[in-house]
């Protein structure tokens, strides 16, 4: 049987400080046993952006903030977006899917994160009201919506690393462009985003990538890898 094949841009400041950067090639590399998936990874500074990425078939925006290079890492969301590329934001790309969404469709410009500008007057990225480095949290999930589907449950335990997330005053004005939440704590704090109509667009608050021991990829990451091998 032919393998399914794909190129994924891994977009971030690789480190070895970042634990999710450690895990990323040995989940996607378990992927070609488990789901016949024989996909190429590259990783690409935030700095090395550029509309190269268009040839992915995958994107995945990774933890690392605050990147190297912000416009970077926007402008992979943006590509992805556009150009129908799959594309998956864990944490920090979580936090940077909801600006390019807010400045590029929302007409927001200037829609900001308070971890990098926390004196900006537009700030959408804003701290959490309890840091979750290192915490694992329950999530809510929508029924009816792709991440329920991925999932399988409608209450889910996951992992973080984060101290920043999406003000949640303003996801009224994403929803109103197309934008939907279909995760939440039980305080009714976003954490899953997606876009139905785009062929695969979910950004994570909290890290899939960091479940488990790193043996068994989570559902979604199995998800976003059988999107970009067309599978």
């Amino acid at each position: 049987m032919n393998a399914y094949s794909g190129r994924i841009a891994v977009v971030g400041d690789r480190s070895p400080h970042v634990r999710s950067h450690g895990r990323v090639p040995g989940l996607l590399d378990r992927l070609k046993d488990r789901d016949n998936l024989d996909l190429d990874v590259y990783w690409v500074p935030t700095e090395e952006v550029d509309e190269d990425l268009k040839g992915f078939d995958g994107i995945w925006l990774v933890p690392g903030s605050p990147y190297r290079d912000e416009a970077g890492a926007i402008a992979a969301v943006r590509i992805a977006r556009e150009n129908g590329i799959p594309f998956l934001g864990t944490c920090a790309g979580f936090q940077h899917a909801m600006l390019e969404f807010a400045r590029n469709v929302c007409g927001r410009p200037d829609a900001q994160n308070g971890e990098s500008n926390p004196d900006a007057e537009d700030l959408l990225i804003v701290p959490l009201a309890c840091s979750l480095v290192g915490h694992e949290d329950a999530v809510q999930v929508t029924p009816g919506t792709r991440a329920a589907e991925l999932l399988g449950v409608e209450r889910s335990l996951e992992r973080y690393h984060c101290s920043y997330g999406l003000d949640s005053g303003r996801m009224d004005l994403l929803r109103d462009h197309g934008m939907v939440f279909s995760g939440y704590d039980d305080a009714g704090e976003p954490r899953i985003a997606e876009l139905p109509d785009h062929p695969f667009y979910l950004a994570t608050l909290f890290q899939p990538e960091l479940a488990g021991d790193g043996t068994r990829p989570h559902p979604l990451i199995q998800a976003f890898a059988r999107a970009a091998g067309g599978k």
